[in-house]
């Protein structure tokens, strides 16, 4: 515990996912040496002007300080030397120096863990499909890690809930943010469940959207095994994917309804890379079978923790409750083809007024945030919101400067 506030310091003083830190401390023996020398002019470590700014003018009183705003927001801290942290990413590139997160992180140790992914305008048949098979493997004791992104994430770790499992959820912001907006609603229940809600970003980050990509490295290492249930060729789930099958872990894709479905034109590609076809559970529970490699891995973890997962009363929580009553969607496996413009054009009509608003600007050609928040009246806060979710949805995309433009 009292390595947490050192490990704190260096996320403050290099950035939160920078691998410089990692660099720094090769020079040091512990995160401590590391504070101590670094704050003292020590010429071990060139530090990069910013770097030598921030290891100046941020002391111990104030880690400890803000230490004590975490608490009283309900978010606790680790470093990556407490026991409890999550195991499957001691040893990934850059790992994360410190995590924040609300819950019980416990009920990632020692399981069967499986990271879902897909895109956010999920079809009924990708939904459907991440319903059942996620909340089988609940069922026999899995945790399923999502993004908790609306459509295919939510719907997985949801799946979980319903089955009375754990579900953990890595987030792009602060663990304090409230970001997706509809799905606030939930973190409530998926920590009174028994799962965790996690983050590597610092107290009040927005969901900037560099921070995705960035996030993604953790959302594929702590499921020993990853599904992708729906990805266009330029969804975020393809870098997960990636990641995954970087880090050693099997990745395995929902087969598209049709070979011309542009919006599974991700999993065909994945497919061809050599990706799993996922077509019940007994693919991923094949490769968890006593004496397996991953059965091994699991088994070197802390295994007196795996059925501690429940800290807080589930008396709330009806005895079975289909995932589709929390998201008020009705699941189909039908299936229309439709054309990029159509889709297109059926993709803005799902965005909000504000959206359309800065879609209608940006069509015009590239435009400066500031202009942008200008010419819509609004806060610059919630101007980047939006923004950062029109970047997730393929809509628009940022430029250096703070400049925006049209992606189709």
């Amino acid at each position: 515990m009292e390595e947490v506030k050192y490990w704190l310091w260096l996320t403050m003083v290099f950035g939160a996912g920078n691998i410089r830190l990692w660099e720094a401390l090769e020079h040091f023996e512990t995160p401590q040496e590391a504070y101590e020398k670094l704050s003292a002019d020590d010429d071990s470590v060139r530090l990069k002007d910013t770097e030598k700014r921030s290891s100046k003018s941020i002391d111990m009183p104030y880690v400890m300080n803000y230490m004590r705003i975490c608490a009283e927001k309900g978010v606790n801290v680790i470093g990556y030397s407490s026991e409890n942290y999550p195991p499957q990413l001691r040893h990934i590139q850059n790992p994360p120096a410190v995590i924040y997160y609300k819950g019980n992180i416990n009920c990632l140790f020692a399981a069967k863990t499986v990271t879902a992914v897909g895109t956010r305008k999920a079809t009924g048949y990708a939904l459907y499909a991440a319903e059942k098979i996620c909340g089988e493997l609940a069922q026999k004791n899995y945790v399923i890690v999502s993004g908790f992104a609306t459509g295919i994430d939510i719907t997985a770790s949801l799946s979980a809930v319903s089955a009375h499992r754990p579900t953990a959820c890595v987030l792009g912001c602060g663990a304090d943010v409230d970001y997706p907006k509809e799905n606030i609603k939930f973190r409530d229940i998926i920590v009174r469940n028994g799962g965790v809600l996690l983050t590597e970003y610092p107290l009040g980050t927005p969901p900037y959207g560099n921070n995705f990509p960035k996030r993604n490295r953790i959302l594929s290492a702590l499921g020993r095994v990853t599904i992708v249930f729906q990805a266009d060729e330029k969804s975020g789930s393809l870098i997960t994917a990636n990641l995954a099958a970087e880090q050693g872990r099997d990745v395995f894709c929902l087969p598209p309804p049709d070979i011309f479905a542009s919006n599974f034109s991700g999993n065909i590609m994945l497919l061809k890379d050599g990706a799993y076809a996922l077509y019940d559970t007994e693919d991923i529970e094949s490769l968890f079978e006593d004496g397996s490699a991953l059965d091994e891995e699991i088994h070197e973890t802390d295994f007196n923790r795996t059925n501690s997962f429940r800290t807080e009363s589930t008396e709330n929580i009806p005895e079975t409750v289909p995932v589709s009553e929390y998201l008020k969607v009705k699941n189909s496996s039908d299936e229309n083809i439709i054309s990029d413009d159509e889709k297109f054009s059926e993709e803005l009509n799902e965005l909000t007024q504000l959206q359309k608003n800065i879609v209608k600007i940006i069509r015009k050609g590239s435009v400066h945030a500031d202009v942008l928040a200008q010419e819509l009246s609004v806060d610059a806060q919630e101007l980047l919101v939006e923004l950062t979710e029109l970047e997730i949805q393929g809509i628009v995309k940022s430029l250096p400067g703070k400049m925006f433009e049209m992606i189709k």
